[in-house]
């Protein structure tokens, strides 16, 4: 075919979202005449074949353009989007057509293009068919399953998603279902996540067990009809595959005759545990074998963390070279902290590989600051305002974070500003007064005594702006669209006054801030509204403005400025350029102070062996938490009382494998929960633990054993069944198979415990009993961990079998056995547990009967044993008793006797009850054994003695040694004890008076070579007590010393004294406090000390001496230190120290000024300086400002000071100053050291700018007062505060049309808004009922007043700032008080005037007031009226022309004597 002359457009085809869908070649046919193009409108019609056929226009020239225009001007205004598509591609195409461009082309180009064209073609014809079936133009149908979810398999661990796609109009709504029961996912997150984007929806299951392999159900429905499909979901577990199945078979890899297209992917060189500090790069890989290999496959490779899957951006970077998947994290922080999965996905399955990336802290640039937060997002943004939140950073430093500072930062700048000047405790701030339509990323910084911290990583950008714009940004189109723009004119709103706002509430309060939260009014108009909040105090009828200066655009506000734990009332009024609306209804009282409280202390840490360097660490929950945020877990070598975070990022689970620990070395542990409120307290220590491989060795064995791999999940077994490990068995090859015999053996870790004795009952109910038996003597080599109880019933000779009673390990040797038949028999039995497993049963008890006890006096005292056994004394420790009798346990008694002496005998070693649960017996016979019994005692008497503890013999073990008090040179003192039976295991366990020490801020314990010291680290009277130690593993290794305030021994008098002389008291910190002329004085005071005392001055670690900048002082009458600065400097911005000695005892005391709070003060030395200097001469001890008296005259006013006779005072207003001849000169005056210049009532010609200037020898000051337009609106309102608060009390008074309700104020201008309300409901405006002003009085009019106009009337005055309201009671003696007829009079020459009742004249007396005034107001008022008053009465009026009377009835009647008459009746 010939070449075409010149080269045609191809022309896009556009949806109805305006994204290229396809593309339309000229064909050519028409080569220089016609314009293709393609619309969706109409695709989406019957002729969808030939839509490229059927849409061509031709236009040549320009007159056919104008000829378009000209008759579109004649068309109905009703366009169809065709049509406007068209006309402008027509516009345009004109335009260009006087532009020819010639393209050559050659026959093989020419047919590969129309190869092309027909491609493109089928193309479109396939994804019209399918726009069709996905979003119909005119027609709905029900929903239809496009793509089904597919059933899938998938081992115990993984995480699986569910697919598929669903059409339909109007747009289905689809819902997941497991097993017919609806799942939740937003109430179980960590298990469950849905999401639907363009018709494509998908469940992910996370982390999938046994449990669930179910049929899981999508259904979609809409208004149409409902559709569903159903997917099979089976879990695997690779632990039921390893434990039940005795033979494992390892087939040989298969023939590639065999392999079809099945791929399967192995992970080697797999990266393991990594460790990073922030600000650092971090690199993540995998090399990834696909076999078979096929040319140009690629699997698809995701990165996840913490099952979130990873997307690009400038913090991570994925790369995947065909072999190797490798993942970097840029610039590390915190928050890239996380379990890290690789997941590879092909055709045949998927294979994934997981391990932990730790992220350390950066150092910290000055000691003991906190490090910084995390995870800094942003939460409800709108116009003005937008919520931050953050997590806390795992490291407080070396005091507790006081707070957090937010800082912004508006997109395209570098510019970072402070949000809040004092540190908030929550982690969670709302940040106001942002710039509609602008972006802002925030970072906050933590702050303790020692300083701020760095910054956290920024949060992602935020766009203040209406959520409803944000929502429609990010919706598509609600509908199909039809195709026709429709052009409606509205009516105009310009001037309508807002509606009220609603439902307004509090939705956050703490005792820093409290948000408020509504909804826009209704009626707004088309423009914008803003809003004002008003605030008022409970139990005061005033409200306040909070924010007079600026309304705020969004409906959300929050105030700082409350008092904490008072209520408060808020309520929200509207205003546009019409003015201000109606107030909203009130919210009702809040109470400010933290509705969140802190979490509760999570439960003991229970510490695993793992790895050489790692260990598993579990603990409980915490009971009592709100919002939990996670969990920090710490860890601490033993004896060195260095605790260090092992997360960075808290954890939400209650198990945690902490690694990068130091083989061999024993660790405690530690955790501590977290919330938006803060920190809880830290758990106890765990026990410590040598960080050891967890390999299993059975010595009864000799085949080689293998462990599990760490990589599977972690087997959970019940405590009474211990877990069993497989033991492989030398491997056998037949015929290409491999074939591994497992044999499974029980795992030896320790011995078991020997048999708990001495079952029996300590209490009993209609339907429970308390047991209690002893401990075995066998512990097995380690602690025994819990006890279970069996029971079983007995009728007559018939025994029934033995049943588990509890299923977690009990903690105490006693037990509330529940849920019991009452006058049944049973029996009991108890076993013990400990780390290598449970024990035989203990003998059963006797046969129990189950009924109601009525005794009162406590039972038998528990769990005695001795210790400290020596020659003459043994201390004796017991448990309270499991039943406490009618009033609780308020002694007990020791008894005792020799072994010897038979049954009887027993004595009580003491008179008086002991409180305690211990007592040290002295005096005993050495080498005589005894026998101890413990009785407790309550209000009701003492009850039975416990079991027998014995016999135990006295005598004091070789090589014992007792508790010595060593103090060093330095003055360091510590409790030295010494073992020399110590054996592999054994422990040193440091108690204070008999009770486990858990503050291990007091004690440092360090143990070396078979002896264990105690040191004090800040030695006070709190660490007076009785301290013990024992050795674990030795027969009864231990020592106690006590420490008496008394000083009954020289360690305790020397403690005494080294307490009150190691460490230095203050009697006051370091404060700071600016003095005149801008001087500063750092001070503090001691509380003891010597003469010896010395003090050294530091300033950021550098020693400072008296000179020109600083001056010292030591009052040592007093103990107060002080340094003074003549001045602050930008270089002084640091910490200030104070460091003291005085012989051994030592002290220190320090202040840190940085940042804003270092400037802040700065400024205020700066202005103290100028202000000294300033009063050196004639100056303003009060600057110009105003009052307003009570006849609301404008008075400006000032003091001055330091003037003498020849001070010059000049006045001017507008810079021309005013002489004394001026008429302003008339209003100023001078008394006693005060400048008066009363301006008067105020009114236009006021404004301006007035000055006063004093002169002299000496210097000159100035004081400026601007009474623009916004002062006069300020005066204004000043003046409606005033006469609001001054308007009289509602009064009454009554005329020949009714009454009238009104209330005078000195002054009345049109700021001040009065509303008149009737039973607490606003009264609308009629012909009968109507207010207003009158000069200044403030009236409300009720014509013919009936019954129903009695009742409670309220004036509200509303200044535009404040308001007041007057109630008056329009009932009894108010509604009957007095009458007042008036009449207007005229005539020439003025009339006499008189008043007739019933044709008599009336005399004025204390009933009947007469007045006639100004010759044309004649009245007459009745006071106290009564039915007596009722009658015809007439207003006569005369003069030398004529008379003429008005007349006129008036009926009296008492509603109350008419309803007793009718009552009567």
């Amino acid at each position: 075919s010939p070449l075409p002359k010149r080269a045609k457009r191809t022309y896009l085809a556009m949806d109805k979202d305006k994204e290229v869908i396809g593309y339309t070649p000229q064909s050519n046919q028409h080569q220089c005449d016609g314009l293709h193009f393609i619309t969706v409108n109409d695709i989406m019609t019957e002729s969808l074949n030939c839509c490229h056929k059927s849409l061509v226009c031709c236009v040549a020239s320009h007159e056919a353009v104008r000829g378009l225009m000209e008759a579109q001007e004649e068309e109905v205004t009703e366009e169809g989007i065709q049509y406007v598509a068209m006309r402008n591609l027509f516009v345009r195409e004109a335009k260009e057509a006087m532009h020819v461009r010639v393209e050559k082309k050659t026959r093989s180009t020419h047919v590969r293009e129309s190869a092309e064209r027909v491609e493109m073609s089928k193309t479109m014809d396939t994804w019209v068919e399918f726009r069709r079936k996905m979003n119909p133009d005119n027609l709905t149908h029900r929903p239809e399953f496009i793509v089904k979810p597919r059933g899938q398999t998938v081992w115990e661990g993984k995480t699986l998603k569910l697919h598929c796609t669903v059409a339909g109009w109007p747009k289905p709504r689809v819902a997941w279902y497991k097993n017919n029961v609806l799942i939740d996912a937003k109430a179980h997150p960590e298990k469950y996540t849905t999401e639907s984007n363009y018709n494509m929806h998908s469940l992910e299951i996370k982390n999938c067990d046994f449990l669930d392999t179910a049929q899981y159900c999508a259904s979609a429905l809409n208004i149409k009809g409902e559709a569903s499909s159903v997917a099979t979901i089976v879990v695997k577990s690779r632990l039921n595959c390893l434990f039940f199945f005795p033979l494992i078979i390892v087939a040989a890899a298969p023939s590639p005759s065999a392999r079809g297209q099945s791929l399967k992917t192995t992970i080697l060189d797999k990266f393991e545990v990594a460790f990073g500090s922030e600000g650092e790069t971090l690199s993540l890989g995998c090399t990834v074998i696909i076999y078979p290999t096929v040319k140009n496959y690629q699997p698809d490779v995701v990165w996840s963390r913490n099952s979130v899957p990873l997307k690009p951006s400038k913090w991570v970077h994925t790369h995947w070279s065909g072999e190797r998947a490798t993942l970097t994290l840029v610039h590390l922080n915190k928050e890239d902290e996380g379990m890290y999965t690789l997941r590879v996905n092909t055709k045949s399955g998927f294979d994934t590989y997981s391990a932990y990336v730790f992220v350390k802290d950066a150092d910290v640039e000055v000691e003991g600051v906190p490090v910084a937060p995390l995870d800094v997002h942003c939460h409800d943004a709108n116009k003005d305002y937008v919520v931050v939140t953050w997590k806390q950073p795992a490291v407080e430093g070396s005091s507790s974070i006081l707070g957090y500072y937010i800082d912004r930062c508006e997109v395209g700048t570098h510019h970072w500003a402070q949000c809040n000047d004092v540190p908030v405790k929550y982690a969670r701030f709302p940040v106001t007064g942002l710039v509609e339509g602008r972006s802002y990323t925030f970072r906050v910084r933590a702050v303790n005594k020692a300083g701020v911290s760095r910054p956290s990583r920024v949060s992602e950008a935020v766009v203040a702006m209406d959520p409803s714009d944000r929502a429609r940004l990010r919706a598509g189109p609600s509908a199909p669209w039809t195709g026709m723009i429709k052009f409606t004119e509205e009516d105009p709103t310009v001037g309508v006054i807002p509606g009220e706002p609603t439902d307004v509430e509090v939705t956050e309060a703490t005792k820093s801030y409290v948000v408020l939260a509504w909804k826009p009014p209704v009626q707004r108009g088309h423009e914008g509204v803003m809003y004002y909040i008003e605030k008022c105090v409970s139990g005061s009828d005033t409200w306040q403005r909070v924010n007079t200066g600026m309304p705020v655009k969004s409906p959300r506000f929050a105030l700082f400025d409350l008092a904490e734990g008072k209520s408060y009332n808020f309520r929200v009024r509207c205003c546009n350029s019409a003015g201000v609306g109606e107030s909203s209804m009130p919210t009702g009282e809040i109470t400010v102070g933290d509705k969140l409280d802190l979490p509760s202390t999570p439960g003991n840490p229970v510490v695993t062996r793992n790895t050489d360097t790692s260990v598993v660490v579990s603990w409980a929950a915490s009971k009592e938490v709100a919002h939990l945020v996670g969990y920090y877990i710490d860890c601490s070598v033993v004896g060195s009382n260095v605790w260090m975070p092992c997360n960075n990022k808290p954890v939400k689970k209650t198990r945690f494998v902490c690694h990068g620990l130091t083989t061999g070395e024993n660790y405690v542990f530690r955790v501590k929960a977290v919330n938006a409120a803060g920190y809880s307290q830290s758990s106890h220590d765990s026990e410590a633990v040598a960080v050891k491989a967890a390999v299993c060795e059975c010595p009864h064995i000799s085949s080689p054993l293998f462990t599990l791999p760490v990589a599977f999940k972690p087997y959970s077994f019940s405590p009474r069944h211990p877990p069993k490990y497989p033991r492989v068995i030398a491997p056998q090859s037949t015929r290409g198979v491999t074939i591994f015999k497992v044999d499974v053996v029980s795992a030896s870790f320790a011995a078991i415990p020997g048999k708990p004795n001495g079952v029996t009952l300590l209490e009993a109910a209609k339907d429970y009993m308390v047991l209690g038996w002893t401990a075995p003597a066998n512990d097995g080599g380690a602690d025994i961990r819990g006890y279970f109880v069996d029971y079983r019933t007995l009728k007559g000779d018939v025994v029934g079998k033995w049943h588990e009673m509890n299923h977690q390990a009990l903690t105490t040797t006693s037990y509330k056995a529940e849920n019991l038949k009452e006058n049944v028999l049973y029996q009991f039995q108890v076993r013990a547990m400990n780390m290598a497993g449970v024990s035989k049963a203990s003998l059963a008890s006797a046969a129990l009967e189950c009924k109601e006890w009525t005794i009162t006096v406590p039972g038998a005292p528990v769990g005695l044993h001795v210790l400290e056994v020596r020659d003459t004394s043994v201390v004796v420790l017991w448990e309270p008793p499991a039943f406490d009798g009618r009033t609780p346990v308020n002694g007990y008694y020791l008894d005792l006797k020799e072994a010897s002496a038979g049954e009887e005998g027993l004595k009580a070693v003491h008179e008086k009850a002991n409180k305690s649960k211990y007592m040290k017996v002295t005096g005993l016979k050495p080498g005589t054994s005894y026998v101890f019994s413990v009785r407790a005692q309550n209000l009701a008497g003492v009850g039975k003695p416990s079991a027998a503890l014995g016999p135990i013999l006295a005598q004091t073990r070789p090589g014992t040694k007792e508790i010595h008090v060593d103090v060093d040179d330095d003055g360091v003192i510590s409790m030295v004890f010494e073992c020399s039976e110590m054996s592999e295991g054994s422990e040193f366990i440091w108690s204070k008076n008999y009770k486990a020490i858990t503050d291990t801020s007091r004690l440092t314990v360090v143990t070396e070579n078979g002896k264990s010291r105690a040191i004090f680290n800040t030695p006070s009277l709190d660490d007076l007590g009785t301290y013990s130690c024992m050795v674990t593993g030795t027969d009864g290794f231990s020592s106690s010393y006590t420490l008496t305030e008394e000083g009954e021994s020289a360690c305790s008098l020397e403690l005494s004294q080294m307490c009150a002389s190691l460490v230095i008291p203050f009697k006051n910190e370091m404060a700071m406090e600016l003095l005149e002329k801008g001087r500063v004085r750092f001070w503090t005071q001691l509380e003891k000390f010597t003469s010896a005392c010395e003090v050294e001055y530091v300033f950021n670690d550098v020693i400072i001496t008296q000179g020109k900048k600083y001056t010292m002082n030591f009052d040592k009458t007093t103990g107060i230190i002080e340094m003074f600065m003549d001045s602050l400097e930008v270089t002084d911005e640091g910490s200030f120290t104070f460091n003291l000695v005085d012989g051994k005892a030592k002290g220190t005391t320090s202040l840190v000024l940085i940042g804003d709070e270092f400037r802040t003060l700065q400024k205020k030395s700066e202005f103290e300086r100028a202000e000294w200097v300033r009063k050196q001469g004639p100056h303003f001890v009060e600057y110009l400002g105003f009052t307003v008296t009570e006849e609301c005259n404008v008075l400006l006013k000032c003091k001055i000071g330091n003037v003498k006779a020849e001070t010059e005072i000049t006045w001017s207003k507008d810079c021309i100053e005013i002489a004394e001849d001026d008429e302003d000169a008339q209003k100023i005056e001078r008394k006693e050291g005060e400048l008066t210049f009363n301006i008067g009532k105020i009114s236009k010609a006021d404004a301006g700018i007035y000055e006063v200037f004093l002169r002299d020898d000496r210097g000159r000051d100035k004081s400026t007062f601007s009474l623009t337009d916004a002062g006069k609106v300020s005066f204004m309102i000043f003046c409606g505060d005033t006469n609001a608060n001054s308007s009289s009390q509602v009064q009454i008074t009554s005329t020949e049309h009714g009454i009238i309700l009104f209330s005078n104020v000195t002054y009345h201008h049109e700021e001040l808004r009065v509303g008149w309300l009737h039973k607490d409901t606003k009264i609308a405006a009629s012909e009968r009922v109507k207010s207003g002003v009158t000069g200044e009085q403030l009236w409300l009019k009720i014509n013919e007043p009936t019954e129903k106009d009695k009742g409670k009337y309220a004036m509200d005055i509303f200044d535009g700032k404040d308001g007041v309201k007057r109630v008056f009671d329009l009932s009894g003696k108010a509604w009957e008080e007095s009458l007042n007829l008036t009449g207007n009079v005229w005539g020439e020459p003025t009339p006499e005037v008189s008043w007739t009742k019933n044709e008599k004249e009336l005399v004025p007396d204390e009933h009947y007031k007469l007045k006639f005034e100004h010759g044309k107001f004649a009245s007459i008022t009745i006071a106290a009226v009564t039915t007596a008053d009722s009658g015809k009465y007439a207003l006569v009026v005369k003069n030398k022309y004529g008379t003429e009377a008005g007349v006129f009835t008036v009926s009296v009647y008492n509603p109350e004597e008419e309803e007793k008459e009718e009552k009567k009746g």
